[in-house]
């Protein structure tokens, strides 16, 4: 799938609200040849575990609205009330990935009930009990009803993006773990990006590199109240994840304590599918905020912002690219 002097595979991670959708943003803004020759990124096919979050937190709002007992979260501003979730989320980002790279596969069918079963498949591989499959036949038929618009459009914001062929593409895998404020290292199984590194397919592992946006917890959790738009819960933009989660799930990160203890510099060691990887990481430093400016219009971006950008993120893919290069020779 590779293409020469292309990242295959980039991993996308920070806290939330710390730039990602930005970085990813700039980087192809400048065109495809900038694009390849400074970050070594093609045309991007955009994988996110958002999406799934979304949903999930949409099937509890109507079965809340039917009378019946939430099944993921507590209540809206809650995490998991199953926290091998945050692995279910992935399970389901590797389904994507599979179907972003064999081109000859057909594409998940639209409708809510397909999703379900999806979403089962992938609590079964993490270890959790499946939802929808044990779910009360009406109770199910009804909900993939009231559930339908939701996951088509679930279902076309992730496919519609298929590309024809991958020639000169990178998938790009955005998504955001942590661990409860003051957690001591290392942290606890399902928590933090030990823990997600595990739940990744192994074609994800072979072939991906991570650019981790380095802002600290307290700039995260207000950067995530700055971006909500109470009009579009959904947006990968524009959403505001709950306070209490903001605390609880990513209050630390474990990204430094992995690559101080990785033994192998620039990058992180993962322990899966009984073996080991070495993955490539370089952070990209935003803790004085570099990447706002990108939400306005380009017309609107100051040329010493730009600069400044674009210095920080070649340094930093430049560096990454190294590794990268070095791990797969």
């Amino acid at each position: 799938m590779s293409s020469s002097g292309l990242f295959d595979t980039l991993l996308l991670l920070a806290l939330p609200a710390s730039g990602k959708s930005e970085v990813r943003h700039f980087m192809r803004h400048g065109g495809d040849e900038k694009s390849v020759q400074t970050y070594h990124l093609g045309d991007t096919v955009q994988l996110d575990d958002f999406p799934y979050v979304h949903f999930l937190r949409v099937v509890d709002e109507s079965l809340e609205s039917l009378g019946r007992e939430r099944i993921f979260y507590a209540d809206e501003e809650a995490s998991f009330t199953e926290r091998r979730d945050w692995g279910t989320l992935l399970q389901l980002v590797n389904q994507d990935y599979i179907v972003m790279t064999h081109l000859d596969m057909p594409t998940p069918p639209a409708g809510a009930d397909h999703l379900f079963v999806r979403i089962d498949q992938a609590r079964t591989a993490v270890g959790a009990a499946t939802v929808f499959d044990a779910m009360d036949p009406d109770l199910r038929g009804l909900l993939a009803d009231r559930l339908s618009g939701e996951a088509d459009r679930l279902n076309n914001e992730i496919f519609g993006r298929r590309p024809s062929d991958l020639n000169g593409k990178t998938i790009v895998i955005e998504f955001a773990r942590g661990g409860p404020d003051g957690a001591s290292m290392p942290l606890p199984s399902t928590y933090g990006y030990s823990y997600a590194f595990s739940q990744l397919s192994e074609a994800i592992l072979e072939r991906a590199a991570v650019l981790y946006i380095w802002v600290t917890p307290e700039e995260s959790r207000r950067k995530n109240r700055a971006r909500c738009d109470p009009d579009d819960p959904g947006s990968i933009l524009n959403h505001m994840c709950p306070e209490e989660v903001m605390l609880n799930e990513y209050g630390s990160c474990d990204m430094e304590h992995l690559l101080e203890t990785s033994g192998r510099s620039g990058t992180v060691t993962v322990e899966a599918h009984g073996r080991r990887f070495q993955l490539p990481v370089a952070r990209f430093d935003n803790r004085h905020d570099l990447t706002t400016f990108v939400r306005d219009e380009s017309d609107d971006w100051q040329a010493a912002d730009i600069g400044k950008l674009e210095d920080a993120l070649s340094d930093s893919l430049a560096r990454l690219w190294e590794s990268y290069e070095t791990a797969r020779n």
